[in-house]
């Protein structure tokens, strides 16, 4: 199975994808969308959606896992990150790729046990989680941490099915 990550921005987009057979998921491809940031908006999303549509069509994901719009102190922002993900999510139904969102702090509270994490922190836990020795751009760690908490929550789900309990945290709920 393939999982797409994607961390929507009008400006970098980041994308990853993980191979997951086995028990050790890989990455197979991570980057990031460098949209300029001076081009009327209609530009940028549509550089985005073509780069990403083409990122799809290459490596053939099963899932887009894609981070849910949270409202912070500009809404301005938050308008345009929806505009972003709009554009990651048609590429992606384009596709026929179906299409999960998590909040932000679910992302990070799967990646790296806290749902405040910093970008540093998640960061540092990508890399150590799939054995990576070189850096990573900030935005396609953040998106290959989506894909890393869609994998989290498919085994989750899996676990519930198989067992009626769900092991988080060393703790079993349910």
């Amino acid at each position: 199975m393939r999982i797409a990550g994607v961390d929507p921005g009008t400006v970098h987009t980041g994308v990853g994808i993980l191979e997951v057979s086995g028990s050790a998921p890989k990455l197979v491809f991570s980057g990031t969308i460098h949209a300029r940031e001076r081009v009327h908006i209609s530009i940028r999303l549509e550089q985005i959606h073509a780069e990403l549509k083409a990122v799809f069509g290459e490596w053939k994901p099963d899932v887009l896992a894609l981070e849910d719009v949270f409202f912070g102190k500009n809404f301005r922002v938050a308008v345009r990150l929806g505009e972003a993900r709009s554009a990651a999510m048609i590429a992606a139904r384009a596709l026929q790729i179906p299409v999960v969102e998590y909040p932000p702090a679910q992302v990070k509270q799967s990646v790296c046990g806290n749902g405040n994490a910093s970008k540093e922190q998640v960061q540092y836990m990508v890399r150590h989680l799939l054995h990576i020795r070189t850096p990573l751009n900030v935005d396609s760690a953040d998106a290959v941490a989506v894909a890393l908490c869609h994998l989290n929550h498919q085994k989750c789900v899996t676990t519930r099915k198989g067992s009626g309990r769900v092991q988080l945290s060393g703790r079993f709920v349910g």
